[in-house]
């Protein structure tokens, strides 16, 4: 009997795998195929013959994780995605959100057609994906080096970028959190926000890291699982009159968090 148990608990661990290493695969084609066969010659044509290609290729890229999570949810029908409604409609803010999974930024990207975030530098040297996110706008993770100069192109133009409609979305921790716990916040965003008088909305994601853990590569399919996204504070100062410190705007941010208890 007990060597019945072990062969079926096995088998059942193997199928789990199996499944999950088919809907990873399915996910890396769309990835790779998908964008070779449906995405790139509109960026090809968006960088030759707009004035202003950046808006195009923001809007590219959230149709093209729109349609990631939407073959996500035909392939894993036990995760299950609940996002709050008031996140489309923000504009013109600077977003910060907690940061699980490498699945978050795809998220976002899918929810809001114009975006900018920050980039991981070593992204900016790949090829191919590296032109696309610096003709999307997107930011270096630092300004030394060679990345100066797309640093200060882009601090240049984002007054004018968040006033037209535009978003800053970041993960202030910088980095994935291991164990569900706030990490340290880098004050970046936060100064962006409050040089450029914006608000900020803050976010907070759970459950991803269920689905897609770090320092995993095949996605863990078979387990029940909600993803949720949802905002849970909004700070909009009066910059004219009483204008925060960024310090302060931190804290608020934390207490979010914490209160919360992402």
């Amino acid at each position: 009997m007990v060597k019945k148990q072990t062969r079926n608990s096995s088998f059942d661990l193997l199928a789990d795998q199996i499944i999950d290493c088919s809907v990873t695969i399915t996910c890396w084609i769309w990835f790779i195929f998908g964008f070779l066969l449906f995405f790139s010659w509109p960026y090809l044509i968006f960088a030759r013959l707009s004035e202003n290609p950046e808006i195009h290729f923001q809007k590219l890229n959230s149709l093209f994780y729109r349609i990631f999570f939407r073959i996500l949810r035909v392939t894993a029908p036990r995760q299950r995605i609940e996002i709050d409604e008031q996140i489309a409609a923000i504009n013109s803010s600077v977003i910060v959100c907690n940061h699980l999974s490498y699945l978050d930024p795809l998220l976002l990207i899918s929810l809001l057609p114009r975006h900018k975030t920050i980039v991981k530098t070593q992204f900016f040297k790949a090829p191919i994906f590296g032109w696309i996110i610096k003709k999307s706008g997107y930011l270096p993770a630092t300004s030394k080096g060679p990345f100066s100069k797309i640093m200060i192109e882009q601090m240049e133009t984002m007054g004018t970028y968040l006033k037209a409609g535009g978003n800053l979305f970041v993960f202030p921790e910088g980095t994935r959190s291991r164990n569900g716990q706030i990490g340290e916040f880098h004050m970046g965003a936060l100064k962006i926000a409050r040089m450029y008088k914006a608000p900020v909305y803050i976010l907070q994601i759970r459950n991803s890291d269920k689905l897609f853990t770090p320092g995993k590569f095949l996605f863990n399919t078979r387990i029940k699982n909600t993803i949720s996204l949802k905002i849970i504070d909004r700070i909009k100062p009066d910059y004219q009159k009483s204008p925060p410190s960024t310090a302060q705007l931190a804290r608020r941010v934390q207490q979010a968090y914490y209160e919360g208890k992402a």
